[in-house]
């Protein structure tokens, strides 16, 4: 398997799963975080929130960071 290909594997898995994470936080209800049992898994929503918030943002820097690498063409031979 190449590094490219390894590269736009990680580019689609974040993506999906960064909309899935932006699906679940909440504005001030409880979102769609409702139907997963979100609360549940954490002690407070306050905690649930702030992990939410983190996980969302390294998978958007992870996301940004390989679609500046596979729009550069920096992986090219």
């Amino acid at each position: 398997m190449s590094v490219i290909k390894i590269v736009e594997t990680v580019w689609a898995i974040s993506a999906v799963c960064l909309v899935v994470l932006v699906l679940l936080h909440s504005p001030k209800g409880d979102g769609l975080g409702s139907f997963s049992g979100q609360a549940q898994l954490f002690t407070s929503t306050k905690s649930a929130e702030t992990t939410l918030n983190r996980v969302t943002w390294v998978l958007a820097v992870i996301f940004m960071g390989t679609t500046v690498l596979l729009s550069a063409n920096w992986l090219t031979p």
